[in-house]
């Protein structure tokens, strides 16, 4: 309780840093690969891709990122037999932003898409073997995530897969691919808003004291999803057929009409981007201000103050702008050559899943899901078409990062109880 007394203002300070340098590895590894199939498929530019997540990771995060943070912030450990000694707590969780923070740095200067998600969770798993011994941990829900690794990757993939045959179905191996294409695009389009916005409503806003009944959430997702649609509309009735492009590439046209529809599956990864993984990054950040506020009381429960989602949303939308576009490269081109149509399917698959996991509460990791799409678009047109190499070095980088985030964990532990203790 002394150093909580005495070092209070410098262990926020140190929070707010740490925690601002561990949103920052999120926009530049996590939120970039959100935006990679956007720019790789040729629907966006690097700059328009950073002003969309500017705008919709910001509000993500602030709308429905609260019920994740709670996840990250006491489901993980156990912090009970530590009640007395808070001060333990707190190192463990500068600790954890620090070492999750370094190794997304290496990753993203490597343009490896590692998960954020491991590397928190791999980082408070190890502060809390040897900070407060390994019955701390509640392995049943490290269980729970690990196999949410395999899971959420597996559904991303199988939507993405479906989504790429009934395009296939009704627009491709059609008479008239180009009306079918405007045709079904504003029905695709009405799924990406209903579909974010009835998950977002069901779930996220409670922190902001706003409550809507089931009826209510789903006709307002209804309502939201038919005005995207009507927008999409707006934009695709413009597309005009292109008899040249099509001579070098027969669907050059019908690709045409999904360039303006990835505008809005960019924009819904990035807000469930921002629902979810926000909380990576600001979860022991919200435990450290509330421990040292409270004077050194452990709350189970505890309110989110807006600032502190603010700041989450502020690191990752810089992460995105200085060094994410080694990843976006890596996720857009290296895995499989992606199309706008390709692109929109992996999109609205990774988006759907990613929602679903953070209306679970479920801390999931976007990379695996955004990889298992493409993956999944990829295979829809054969195994030849993915590149085997970029994905093997995908998978061992996903591997080596929940140990990694723990090693450095404990060494950051050892070392900040060293300091102040």
């Amino acid at each position: 309780m002394e150093i909580i007394a005495a070092y209070g203002t410098i262990l926020i300070i140190l929070a707010i840093v740490f925690g601002l340098y561990m949103t920052w590895g999120v926009g530049a590894n996590d939120l970039a690969n959100a935006m990679g199939t956007s720019v790789g498929a040729g629907a966006v530019s690097v700059k328009q891709a950073i002003g969309i997540a500017i705008v919709f990771e910001f509000a993500g995060a602030v709308l429905a990122g609260g019920n994740v943070t709670n996840t990250i912030r006491k489901g993980i450990i156990d912090p009970t037999p530590i009640t007395d000694h808070p001060e333990i707590l707190v190192y463990g969780m500068l600790a954890a932003l620090l070492a999750a923070a370094v190794w997304l740095m290496i990753a993203s200067t490597k343009g490896w898409p590692v998960s954020t998600t491991h590397s928190i969770v791999g980082a408070l798993v190890g502060f809390a073997i040897v900070g407060i011994g390994p019955e701390a941990v509640n392995w049943g829900k490290i269980g729970k995530i690990i196999a949410s690794w395999v899971v959420s990757p597996v559904i991303g993939g199988t939507i993405s897969f479906l989504l790429v045959m009934s395009t296939r179905k009704l627009i491709f191996d059609t008479d008239n691919p180009l009306k079918n294409a405007k045709r079904y695009a504003p029905v695709y389009i009405f799924l990406v808003g209903f579909i974010i916005s009835l998950v977002t409503l069901f779930k996220g806003l409670k922190h902001l004291n706003i409550h809507l009944t089931g009826i209510q959430s789903f006709a307002l997702a209804v309502a939201i999803g038919i005005l995207t649609a009507l927008l999409g509309w707006s934009l695709i009735r413009k597309v005009v057929e292109d008899p040249d492009a099509d001579r070098e590439f027969h669907f050059a046209s019908v690709e045409k009409v999904f360039t303006p529809m990835m505008l809005f599956t960019a924009c819904s990864m990035a807000f469930a981007h921002g629902s979810n993984d926000v909380a990576n990054g600001i979860g022991p950040l919200a435990a450290v201000v509330s421990i040292v506020s409270s004077g050194g009381e452990v709350m189970q429960k505890s309110q989110m103050p807006i600032w502190i989602l603010v700041v989450g949303g502020a690191g990752i939308v810089t992460g995105l702008v200085t060094l994410g576009y080694r990843v976006m490269l890596t996720v857009g081109t290296k895995i499989t050559e992606l199309t706008p149509s390709r692109g929109f399917c992996a999109e609205l698959a990774a988006a759907s899943t990613v929602v679903l996991a953070s209306r679970t509460g479920l801390p999931v990791s976007t990379t695996h899901i955004l990889v298992g799409s493409v993956l999944g678009v990829g295979l829809a047109r054969g195994i030849g078409a993915l590149d085997l190499r970029v994905v093997m070095n995908i998978i061992i980088s996903w591997l080596v990062t929940l140990p990694a985030g723990a090693v450095m964990a404990m060494a950051f532990f050892f070392f900040l109880k060293g300091i102040f203790g």
